[in-house]
């Protein structure tokens, strides 16, 4: 029995020695740094877009590196207002939301064409791609938002950007070809816009200082005392 309780209580130490190394395993040691988090402020804000809809707002990650043509084209008409108070003409449950025709129709744009720049770049849910007609090099300023995965139009259209935050409001846009009442696109712009900073001066000290040198003696300045001559 003595020999069991031994064997037991030797078990039990090697047991929360290994528990105490594991937790310890998990302790971040003193002055370690925690991994740095993606904010605005460390995203790249002239290829972000802040796109207001009436559930909130959504932010998009443009991809210049897939779509430069696209995304500087696109970056441009935000800069004019182009999209704001356009509608989402086009929302098909399952499939995608279409918008940024100017005239509502499906037929519209901004009259200038894009050449295509199709990648190798999945259609995955959030993807944002350039709308288009049969010829690959019809893209102009529509586009649209995947609700889900579309790998069929891999390579068949160009991949621009991607919602990184607010898809919960993508999947709100009212659906239909076109809907009843069609959902708007409030307003659209380029975060680097929205984000810009005011330099802080530097207080200015005026030339003739007159912050007082220690121990010595602070004399008041001189009031000139003006009166008004009595008329009679």
């Amino acid at each position: 029995m003595i020999r069991f309780l031994s064997f037991f209580a030797a078990l039990m130490m090697v047991a929360s020695t290994a528990f105490a190394e594991d937790k310890a395993a998990e302790t971040p040691a003193p002055g370690a740094t925690e991994p740095a988090l993606t904010t605005p402020a460390t995203a790249d804000l002239e290829n972000t877009l802040y796109m207001d809809l009436k559930d909130g707002r959504v932010v998009i990650q443009l991809r210049p590196d897939l779509a430069p043509k696209h995304a500087a084209r696109i970056k441009e008409l935000v800069r004019k207002g182009f999209y704001d108070g356009t509608v989402f003409h086009r929302v098909i449950e399952g499939f995608m939301a279409q918008g940024g025709d100017p005239t509502g129709t499906g037929t519209g744009g901004s009259g200038q064409n894009i050449p295509a720049e199709f990648s190798a770049e999945n259609f995955s849910r959030g993807t944002v791609g350039m709308a288009r007609a049969a010829d690959p090099n019809s893209a102009d300023s529509q586009f649209f938002i995947n609700f889900v995965d579309t790998p069929h139009l891999n390579n068949q259209y160009t991949v621009v950007g991607k919602v990184v935050s607010g898809m919960e409001f993508v999947d709100k846009i009212t659906r239909g070809e076109p809907p009843a009442n069609p959902d708007k696109l409030i307003k659209m712009q380029v975060a680097a816009d929205v984000e810009k900073t005011t330099p802080v001066e530097e207080p200015k000290v005026p030339s003739d200082s007159t912050i007082p040198v220690p121990g010595a003696e602070v004399k008041e300045p001189a009031t000139e005392v003006k009166t008004e001559e009595k008329k009679e």
